[in-house]
């Protein structure tokens, strides 16, 4: 197992945050550890569907996002990957209005697949949904601030 060097997670955590997407849905990573990620979305009205639920591509975003991160975390620097499967298991409905918490993980990652697994609970520490996401490796793609990066792994 190796230690991901905490320079590296401010690095990405400073060029991801602000991306379009991960400001539209106030969504940030919260920390990346070894085959594990956190990230969040503080709840608005903008999330809630008709209903006054939280919507549930809100609910896959931020599994998409945690079990990415978790296991993009294990690949070597300088690759990259894209999500080809995402499989969301609703348990609950949540009305909440603090956060959105989606801790994700690697199951395995290959030389061209790998697998991770995303639990999302509300603030309340209530698990309201289960993910499974399939990713690929694709070489061509990287970081927006790839280049600016420092070493990924301590050891």
């Amino acid at each position: 197992m190796k230690r991901i060097n905490p320079e590296w997670v401010k690095a990405v955590q400073s060029g991801v945050n602000p991306c379009p997407y991960f400001d539209l849905q106030s969504m940030r990573i919260v920390d990346i550890a070894w085959g594990w990620a956190r990230v969040e979305i503080e709840l608005g009205r903008k999330h809630l569907q008709p209903f006054g639920v939280v919507h549930g591509g809100v609910i896959a975003t931020i599994a998409d996002a945690a079990g990415f991160w978790g296991v993009y975390s294990q690949m070597e620097p300088g690759q990259a990957m894209t999500t080809v499967e995402l499989k969301v298991n609703y348990l609950a409905p949540t009305k909440d209005q603090g956060k959105l918490i989606g801790e994700g993980r690697c199951i395995k990652l290959g030389r061209t697949l790998g697998l991770g697994e995303a639990t999302i609970s509300n603030s309340a520490g209530k698990v309201v949904a289960h993910a499974t996401t399939t990713l690929m490796v694709v070489p061509h793609l990287s970081l927006v601030n790839q280049d600016q990066l420092p070493e990924k792994f301590l050891d």
